[in-house]
């Protein structure tokens, strides 16, 4: 019954919206282009290697990714990482894919989706999802992080690398994608000098 209730709520939440004109699509151009010049001021930023700010950087990067121009596509997002914290992994699921019915331009809704489905283990839903979300947003080097786990996962080593790679070259600052490369590149018997 809690189930049914959960999705009759997001159902309505998501209804109000189409039917209320508040979709994603909505949002005006000179918004959407003020996103989008920031984002690009962001990764600018976040690709120097010197940066001692780059947390900060990171940190205002995601949350300009994470508005989509639409208050019921931000809560659906919103909720859906609430549900992943808890690990509720089917409701969350059902919240993004409403979002991406909703927003299907919004890169961040298929890279959380993306997320869930990996947590599910249904990897080819996963990397499909981060495949969407990377036409949308190709700079989104977690999508990247992820698809280079799927692809290391499932013993894609060349393309695991290549991932990781591509999510260096916007983001040389996380630890985990400059391990994984390191890893990778001695597992393929590549020097990382």
């Amino acid at each position: 019954m809690k189930a049914i209730n959960e999705a009759i709520r997001i159902f309505a939440v998501a209804s109000l919206a189409l039917f209320s004109g508040q979709s994603a699509n909505a949002q005006s151009i000179s918004e959407r282009e003020d996103r989008q010049a920031e984002a690009a001021e962001l990764l600018e930023e976040l690709a120097r290697e010197d940066l001692p700010t780059w947390q900060s950087v990171e940190n205002k990067l995601h949350r300009n990714w994470s508005r989509s121009g639409s208050a019921t596509a931000d809560m659906l997002l919103e909720r859906a990482r609430e549900l992943i914290e808890q690990e509720k992994y089917q409701v969350a699921l059902e919240h993004l894919t409403a979002l991406t019915d909703h927003a299907p331009e919004f890169a961040e809704g298929w890279h959380l989706r993306a997320t869930v489905f990996f947590n599910l283990e249904e990897y080819a839903l996963a990397v499909s999802d981060i495949f969407t979300a990377l036409s949308l947003n190709p700079h989104h080097y977690e999508a990247l992080i992820g698809l280079g786990i799927i692809q290391e996962e499932m013993g894609n080593t060349d393309r695991a690398l290549l991932a990781f790679e591509k999510a260096q070259e916007i983001n040389p600052h996380r630890d985990q994608i400059n391990q994984a490369i390191e890893r990778l590149r001695l597992n393929l018997g590549r020097s990382t000098l």
